[in-house]
């Protein structure tokens, strides 16, 4: 499994850039992060079990920290931080950041919600 050279968090455009060892590179809008956490509060514990994340346009990292040598845990402004983002998931996420975020476009709209944050 690749493993990460170079991690850049970019605040003014806020995405995340990683650089693997295999020579990919991606990067990811902080919003794409959020709404597609590894985590069980937004994964559910099974299939079918999925919570859609809305109103995470605005959404900001405050801090990515080390967890071993395998993966990260990122910690977003609206107090969402858990879940671990391995090495290997990322992978799946730059691989298929298109099609997954067509699909949450597609899930917000059958949903009538909104990417807005709610003020």
């Amino acid at each position: 499994m690749p493993t990460p050279t170079e991690i850049t968090l970019h605040q003014k455009s806020k995405s995340l850039e990683i650089a693997f060892d295999d020579g990919t590179r991606y990067t990811w809008p902080f919003e794409f992060l959020r709404v597609n956490s590894p985590s069980a509060e937004v994964r559910g514990h099974g299939p079918g079990q999925e919570v859609l994340q809305t109103c995470k346009r605005d959404v900001n990292v405050l801090d990515v920290e080390p967890v071993g040598s395998y993966a990260m845990k990122i910690t977003f402004d609206d107090g969402h931080d858990s879940g671990l983002y391995t090495w290997e998931y990322l992978q799946h996420l730059g691989k298929h950041q298109d099609e997954l975020w067509q699909d949450y476009l597609h899930q917000v709209a059958e949903a009538g919600a909104s990417r807005e944050p709610t003020r």
